[in-house]
């Protein structure tokens, strides 16, 4: 059973009569005829009482009109969504990224393509990169914003750099100034210091820790387990010092004191990843412009 024939026997069944109904859509009138014959012979049944000049519809004709007619109406409603999809009136992305991000990069961005899509429903995971990365392969997600290097490169992900930013020390105004008061601070300045400390997993943890061994020694956690709301919470009232991108020290208002490192710095590289098997919905794809092109 081809749509085709059902468009032609609905045709025939509202005008009750072949040449009309092949003008209606389109199409010679044999070639109309040919193809209710045809569709008679798959279902076994006449659809049609042909006497001259009065074409009337069979019981199993009658039977088949309704569904007919709503197979056509379910296909015109399947083009119509699908239409709206890639006109990007509709839809959705299922974008991740990790907590730092979320709060300092995707807020002006998402708020810009929200304005511009409205439609497009936006999934957000908040996750470290090795979460992250796992749900783009297993198809969980369409984007994700994850820090390189990867913490296990995969040949089944396309990546590209975004940004490089900037870490910096973010310390309470009421606590003495990291780095006995200098503007900058240098990551051996932070030996003595009490961190407060990212959980395990986090990127910006192993970063952090990764640079202070490299200055000869292990930091000193005063609190550790935290999201980036939570250390910014600890440090605001007190607890201790700690590292963070400097995109969220500076959208995180009145409380934090906010301390460039001395170059050479920590940097952070974060990329746009993507599966490299599959390629992203049209409006994960128009997202992904726009964070490019920020």
């Amino acid at each position: 059973m081809q749509f085709q024939q059902l468009q032609y026997f609905v045709a025939v069944a509202e005008t009750r009569h072949f040449t009309r109904a092949a003008d209606l859509v389109h199409v010679a009138q044999p070639s109309l005829s040919q193809q209710i014959k045809a569709l008679e012979r798959e279902l076994g049944a006449d659809l049609f009482l042909r006497a001259r000049g009065n074409i009337t519809l069979t019981d199993a004709g009658e039977a088949l009109l309704p569904l007919a007619r709503r197979i056509l109406a379910d296909t015109e409603t399947a083009r119509y969504e699908v239409q709206e999809l890639v006109q990007l009136r509709s839809g959705r992305v299922r974008l991740g990224a990790t907590p730092s991000l979320c709060t300092g990069l995707l807020p002006d961005v998402l708020r810009a393509f929200h304005d511009r899509y409205p439609g497009i429903r936006l999934l957000i995971e908040e996750g470290g990169s090795h979460d992250l990365v796992r749900e783009l392969a297993r198809g969980a997600l369409d984007l994700a914003l994850v820090v390189l290097p990867l913490p296990t490169p995969s040949p089944a992900l396309t990546t590209v750099e975004l940004l490089r930013e900037d870490l910096v020390v973010v310390s309470s105004p009421e606590a003495s100034r990291p780095g006995n008061g200098r503007r900058t601070v240098r990551i051996a300045d932070l030996e003595g210091e009490r961190l407060v400390m990212f959980r395990h997993g986090y990127d910006l943890r192993e970063l952090t820790v990764a640079a202070c061994r490299a200055e000869g020694f292990e930091p000193d956690f005063a609190v550790e387990g935290g999201e980036m709301d939570a250390v910014l919470g600890f440090v605001r009232a007190g607890l201790g010092v700690a590292v963070v991108p400097r995109m969220v020290a500076a959208r995180s208002g009145r409380g934090l004191r906010v301390t460039p490192l001395a170059r050479p710095g920590l940097h952070r590289a974060i990329a746009l990843a993507h599966r490299s098997d599959v390629a992203p919905p049209r409006a994960a794809r128009e997202l992904q412009r726009m964070l490019l092109e920020r």
